[in-house]
């Protein structure tokens, strides 16, 4: 047997390992995501970090660049030589998913956030609605604190590498009280391809052969540093976009600066209004009615922002996510981002917001 054929066949191989570990969440996170992944993560964070551009990046245009060269030159083999080329297909898909799934993947079969943090996940529609009152109320007070009128939207007065700078910081803050979101090394990256993620509906991504946060350097600024802390996250090993979006939202609030507390703070309004409007839309637009009109004003921010970059592409790319999501033990797709006000609600359920 050659090697190409032996590459392929480890293909479903590897697959069915991996699902297999699906089932031991806690051998994944005390021997892959709490075991070899940190220094996996700190060190290509140290190797690939130095740089202001994203390495992660160049790396998919080559790789995209060599994919388009073959089929270009293997083009006039494909009516006689269809199996040899499909063949060599599976055994590169197969060296993909081998380093993709060594280097971070495997974090997606971990043990899930909550308990780990011992929380519940679920909860009723009279506990959301009571939870976004609350978040109006601090949200409200900080959109004050910060311009003066609740008329005026907030405008962030930093700089994208601000933005990265202070992420960190925010992170070692949020350390204190949660150990195991620890953050080392910086590796936080305006994405070279920010104008095609806004078309495809992302705020920035993990790549996870190089252990870089890509961040979407064209979103609304006030939306950056909860964007930003939510990438970071995915470098320490959380996958679940849920718990990222928790992560993100706790390293914010937990920051000393006020414009990423707003950006906290208003990230996680946004979703609770968004998930009370699922239910019954007349309330969500009444609760609304008492955010500030400043705050309001960044909201349409965001809409304006989507509405801009709305097209097809973003249809094609969410429907691919999705089902990518589905495929690693996030049944819900998409629909996990907001999965992330559960983790919420129940943690604050007996603290102060």
């Amino acid at each position: 047997m050659n090697r190409t054929k032996l590459l392929a066949l480890l293909l479903p191989v590897q697959i069915i390992i991996v699902n297999i570990l699906s089932f031991v969440p806690q051998f994944v996170e005390n021997y892959y995501s709490n075991g070899i992944f940190p220094y996996i993560s700190h060190g290509e964070r140290v190797l690939f970090g130095w740089t202001d551009f994203s390495i992660g990046d160049i790396l998919y245009g080559t790789a995209l660049f060599l994919a388009i060269r073959w089929l270009w030159s293997t083009r006039k083999t494909w009516k006689t030589g269809y199996k040899q080329n499909l063949l060599k297909i599976t055994a590169c898909l197969s060296v993909v998913y081998f380093i993709f799934t060594a280097l971070w993947a495997l974090n997606y079969r971990r043990v899930p956030l909550y308990k780990k943090m011992g929380i519940e996940k679920d909860y009723t529609e009279k506990e959301l609605i009571a939870f976004t009152y609350r978040l109006i109320d601090k949200t409200n007070a900080l959109h004050l604190q910060l311009t003066q009128s609740d008329t005026v939207k907030v405008v962030v007065p930093y700089t994208l590498d601000s933005i990265y700078a202070k992420a960190p910081e925010a992170y070692a803050l949020m350390q204190k009280e949660f150990p195991f979101f620890e953050y080392s090394h910086n590796s936080i990256k305006s994405s070279l391809i920010s104008v095609p993620l806004s078309y495809m509906g992302f705020g920035g991504y993990l790549n996870p052969f190089t252990n870089e946060a890509q961040v979407n350097c064209k979103l609304p600024l006030y939306n950056l540093p909860t964007t930003t802390c939510h990438e970071m996250s995915h470098q320490i090993g959380y996958a679940n976009e849920s718990e990222a979006n928790f992560i993100g939202f706790m390293a914010s609030i937990h920051s000393k600066d006020p414009y990423f507390k707003y950006s906290g703070y208003s990230f996680a309004l946004r979703y609770c209004l968004a998930n009370i409007a699922k239910f019954d839309e007349g309330l969500a637009k009444k609760i609304a009615k008492k955010v500030n009109k400043g705050i309001r004003k960044n909201f349409k921010e965001s809409k304006d922002f989507n509405a801009k970059y709305e097209s097809f592409v973003e249809n094609i790319f969410e429907y691919i996510y999705d089902n990518y999501l589905k495929m690693n033990e996030q049944k819900d797709g998409l629909e996990t981002y907001s999965k992330f006000t559960g983790l919420m609600i129940n943690y604050y359920k007996e603290k102060e917001l």
